[in-house]
């Protein structure tokens, strides 16, 4: 009787421990009844987090920043939507957030230099000081780029459109009249998907949803459960080896020649450089062929004297 009492309670303990968990954050540690999850996102620092739902990127970047500092695991048909379109090109930082999560529109990353970002928390602006003037801007259209692996029968468009809400669906929760264009080029293996909302909506996240599946195909998945984003079209596996993410604000971003990078400006300074000096060299090229003209014409009339 005493073994089946003990049995019993090692099942209870069981099940509680298996509701109690974060599904949706691998990092994530939950306990108490009820259940009550938290986040490190700095030293002696936890983040209250729903785990019902996806974890807001602001909150999964101080988390990176968290681990990456304790030395702890944290771990392209194609081009832009529109011309305004950008992707993020100075990759993670510790930011700072709100309480819901959503990224402040400034960000300082503890020092003197700021700049201003959108709500999936990507710089859109050169880079100033404190003085320099942000709002919050929101990010309506997510272009998905994605290149999957080689198979043996690609699938028809009906199928790959199917798949694909089925797996945002499932996986991210994300609603299928968000995907408004798909795009396949079989013999590139690549994948477009549109996702976008209208410009007023701040019920729908697509940065936290972009975000989420940028780790599932580039690093590995924040999910308590490590299977792979993989989309099925009738039946079939699709596994994703590559992706890129480009971003379309409400208001356009304000980029400047500083964004230029070290390499570029250094390019654009040695062809500078490479036609001041060809034209120095034309210059004095010609200025010897006047003077041995000139000589020549000097000799010639001496000898008829």
């Amino acid at each position: 009787m005493k073994d089946l009492i003990v049995l019993c309670l090692l099942a209870l303990v069981a099940g509680s421990y298996a509701q109690c968990m974060c599904k949706s954050m691998k990092w994530g540690t939950c306990d108490g009844t009820p259940c009550r999850c938290t986040l490190f996102i700095g030293e002696n620092m936890k983040q209250p987090v729903n785990c019902d739902k996806l974890i807001p990127k602001c909150f999964l970047m101080k988390a990176e920043m968290y681990r990456a500092r304790n030395n702890m695991s944290t771990r392209s048909i194609g081009g832009k939507p529109v011309d305004t379109a950008f992707v993020d090109n100075d990759g993670i930082y510790d930011p700072e957030c709100d309480n819901d999560g959503r990224f402040k529109a400034i960000q300082c990353n503890k020092t003197e230099t700021c700049w201003c970002v959108n709500s999936a928390g990507v710089r859109r602006t050169d880079k100033g000081d404190k003085n320099i003037k942000c709002e919050p801007v929101e990010t309506y259209w997510v272009r998905l780029e994605m290149k999957h692996k080689s198979i043996t029968n690609g699938p028809d468009m009906t199928q790959l459109k199917t798949a694909l809400a089925d797996a945002f669906k499932t996986r991210y929760d994300l609603d299928a009249q968000y995907i408004t264009e798909v795009q396949y080029d079989a013999s590139s293996r690549m994948i477009i998907v549109d996702v976008q909302k209208p410009k007023e909506d701040r019920t729908v996240d697509l940065p936290r949803m972009s975000y989420y599946l940028e780790k599932d195909v580039k690093v590995l998945p924040l999910f308590k459960e490590q299977s792979k984003f993989e989309i099925k079209p009738n039946g079939n596996p699709m596994e994703m080896e590559n992706i890129l993410v480009y971003y379309v604000d409400e208001k356009a971003p304000t980029f400047t020649m500083q964004r230029l990078t070290g390499g570029v400006i250094a390019v654009i300074v040695v062809v500078i450089l490479v036609v001041l000096i060809g034209l120095i060299v034309l210059f004095f090229a010609r200025r010897r062929e006047q003077a041995k003209y000139s000589k020549a014409q000097a000799r010639e009339m001496e000898t008829m004297s």
